[in-house]
């Protein structure tokens, strides 16, 4: 037994936690939870908890459904939304096949893969969320109508507001379980907010942005109030996303830095924002994952639209941010596409791929959006070379499955159980009848 396990089991005893939950995500990235008397966590920690993976979006098929999930001891944390007693602690699983192999299904573990890829380059992944999210009263029903807790707008201080209380309360839960925060405020949107997590490693982040919704949605249930993670939920405010800050390192050394350099990138960060320039389409199905995600991208609100990149230009698809003298060690670029509700381990490792080939084979950096890119007509977009992302969820996976970049970062059983589940999510879609339909063409035809 390894140093962390032996801290685990002490830290159990000496707090009398009653219940472990462990931890893991479907393909989907959903949150799936397991309980275990600390008696069984020893056992647990050398041999894993068996369970039926065919039960489990995209896991396992039928035939081979015995799945283990094994949990990693530096993922321990307490639970301080479980009552004064403290009774419960969570753990991050790793989930393994009946062999004890890493399941290639495994969210968390395509994720590794893709680190270890850049390890072998010398390299280590850096990540930093902006998480937005909406916060509406509890609707009486499922078609009910959403209420915004307030009608605030950006930075907008509200006095007694239930934002200010909500975001201090979920903050005070993060930072009890380890997750630092570094901003927090009103975002654009009525009862929409946004909190920023600190900088970790792409694996730490992961895992922190799924503690994160979860306390997100716990808080919303202790106020009486609701908190959603979908892309677009009211029409005409803007959609939430979750903008995504870059890094690699190289060691101690910020391998997106050089001094004296244009907006001071090294060539391995410009090889890297051209790597996920050119494969941005190809990605998109996987940043943004679900048919509403494409009314956020293509409903204004400052989602970007269009593959391009520039400096402080909030219209792009890649932003690379004021340089700040003195601090080459924050250097880094913005993924502006990916929104809240994606698989975070997915979403990082294609995020991660697509830059990494960039670097790997030499890609050249395509000149910088200097305009706003909305404000272009097509015809001068296409001059420029600037294209559009997918339009909708259908064109999107349909560029994704003909991505050798995509297939081999997710490994063919989540590629492929991903694009059946999203061209299934795809017809529904398709076959429903809107309000809009209704309202618009009941009467007049």
């Amino acid at each position: 037994m390894d140093r962390q396990q032996e801290y685990v089991l002490r830290a159990i005893e000496e707090r009398d936690i009653r219940f472990i939950r462990l931890w893991f995500t479907d393909v989907l990235g959903i949150l799936k939870s397991v309980a275990v008397a600390p008696a069984e966590l020893e056992s647990a920690f050398a041999e894993g908890i068996g369970f039926d993976g065919s039960a489990i979006e995209g896991l396992a098929r039928v035939y081979e459904a015995d799945m283990l999930a094994k949990p990693d001891p530096s993922t321990f944390q307490v639970l301080p939304w479980r009552g004064d007693q403290r009774g419960t602690a969570r753990i991050f699983c790793d989930i393994l096949t009946p062999d004890g192999e890493p399941a290639a299904a495994d969210p968390r573990n395509v994720l590794k893969r893709a680190l270890s890829e850049a390890a072998d380059a010398g390299f280590t992944f850096y990540t930093h969320p902006e998480v937005e999210f909406y916060l509406f009263h509890t609707p009486e029903s499922e078609t009910g109508p959403l209420v915004p807790i307030d009608t605030a707008g950006y930075f907008d201080h509200v006095a007694r507001g239930t934002g200010h209380d909500f975001r201090r309360a979920t903050i005070t839960l993060l930072e009890s379980m380890g997750i630092s925060v570094e901003y927090s405020h009103h975002e654009a949107g009525p009862g929409q907010n946004e909190i920023d997590l600190r900088y970790a490693d792409a694996l730490s982040t992961a895992d922190n942005i799924m503690t994160f919704r979860t306390v997100v949605k716990e808080v919303a249930l202790e106020q009486g109030i609701m908190a959603t993670f979908m892309p677009k939920p009211l029409a005409g405010h803007p959609g939430s996303g979750m903008h995504t800050h870059l890094s690699l390192f190289e060691g101690d050394t910020n391998a997106f830095h050089e001094p004296g350099a244009q907006y001071e990138l090294s060539p391995v960060a410009r090889a890297f924002i051209a790597g996920l320039l050119r494969h941005s389409a190809e990605i998109t199905a996987v940043t943004n994952q679900y048919v509403n995600s494409y009314k956020r991208l293509w409903g204004g609100g400052e989602a970007p639209s269009y593959v391009c990149w520039g400096h402080n230009n909030r219209s792009a698809l890649i932003r690379v941010p004021m340089y700040k003298p003195g601090k080459g060690q924050s250097a880094r670029v913005e993924y502006r596409g990916i929104d809240s509700s994606t698989n975070p381990y997915l979403a990082f490792a294609v995020l991660l791929a697509a830059g990494l080939k960039g670097v790997r084979e030499g890609y050249e950096l395509p000149d910088e959006a200097e305009d706003n890119v909305w404000d272009l007509s097509d015809a001068e977009r296409r001059a420029l070379g600037i294209a559009p992302l997918p339009g909708n969820l259908e064109q999107a996976i349909t560029v994704m499955e003909s991505s050798e970049l995509v297939a081999e970062t997710l490994g063919e059983s989540v590629f492929e159980y991903f694009l059946r589940n999203k061209r299934q999510e795809w017809a529904e879609y398709r076959a429903q009848v809107t309000p809009y339909e209704v309202s618009r063409f009941l009467r007049a035809l």
